[in-house]
């Protein structure tokens, strides 16, 4: 099998264990490609791939236009900051007008659950999710699991726990789904407030202490809290939340086992992670960088074989 069950990577719960098993071989391949003094390929000089974000975003954004121009595609970029979106036009309307200019290949963020899955039914490009509301972030959760691969060699029987605001992360849901296909362990772990009421349903466990949390696990998953989709108060205050939940060397040394930290960034340093642990040997944040611009090579050149 050299290409995906699914025409768009809408989201994990749409593809299979065979999917993400070839996303990783073909991001390994791809990961030896931007390591080379000539970090080019022209595997996509014949595709034009739109940008479209309707959502603020720095490291994603980056990073997928790092995987297209490194795969030789023709890339254009949209932003609804300064857009007609301003002026009343429509998601279908902005997409069919930038698909008029030929493009293949559409990476969307936006802050509508399900907006991916809406264009995916309505136009005929390739769509990839790059994050819709609280919903599903896929890229993120492949390119987290792909660098615990690489990291362990294995997925299989590997305990990994989530910690921080899963409530409103589309990277906790992306990331659950793609460790249960691919054979881990998964435990949720954060205040009660931040935890979605019916989490337990996913069949996976539930912590609300953080020490019994990083004790269990093999590799602590820690989020960022998303203060920015927050309109009420979950918890006191950021300093209150970093005595009960932070992460810090010393909490880490008292444990009896060494265990791998990430972060899909950008981090709130001294609130869910110190500096001790970000930066120590513990932590394979960098390698999640690098890992992502590989991941999202492997999903675009994979797709573009879809149609």
């Amino acid at each position: 099998m050299s290409q995906l069950s699914q025409k768009h990577l809408l989201g994990i719960k749409d593809i299979n264990r065979k999917d993400i098993e070839l996303i990783f071989e073909t991001a390994a391949n791809f990961k030896e490609v931007i390591n080379r003094p000539i970090k080019k390929v022209p595997s996509l000089r014949d595709i034009t791939i739109a940008n479209v974000f309707f959502e603020n975003s720095t490291r994603t954004k980056l990073s997928f236009e790092l995987a297209e121009k490194r795969l030789s595609a023709d890339v254009v970029n949209f932003s609804s900051s300064n857009s007609s979106v301003k002026k009343g036009e429509t998601l279908l309307d902005t997409v069919n007008n930038i698909l008029a200019m030929k493009v293949d290949m559409v990476v969307m963020r936006h802050s509508s659950p399900g907006a991916p899955h809406f264009l995916a039914k309505n136009i005929k490009a390739n769509i990839v999710n790059a994050g819709d509301g609280t919903h599903e972030h896929p890229t993120q959760a492949l390119l987290d699991t792909f660098s615990i691969y690489q990291k362990f060699g294995k997925l299989e029987g590997l305990k990994v726990a989530i910690i921080g605001d899963i409530l409103h992360s589309r990277v906790a849901l992306s990331n659950i789904f793609a460790l249960q296909k691919m054979g881990a362990e998964v435990m949720v772990c954060g205040p009660i407030t931040l935890l979605p009421k019916h989490i337990a349903s996913l069949g996976i466990k539930v912590e609300l202490d953080v020490r019994k949390a990083l004790q269990w696990c093999d590799v602590a998953n820690v989020l960022r809290i998303q203060l920015e989709r927050q309109h009420i108060k979950y918890f006191p205050s950021l300093r209150e939340y970093s005595l009960y939940y932070g992460i810090n060397k010393k909490l880490l040394d008292s444990l009896d086992k060494e265990i791998t930290i990430m972060h899909p960034g950008p981090i709130n340093r001294g609130v869910e992670l110190n500096s001790d642990v970000a930066d120590s040997d513990h932590s394979i944040i960098l390698e999640q960088v690098e890992n992502g611009v590989a991941v999202r090579m492997a999903v675009l050149y994979l797709l573009a074989g879809v149609h």
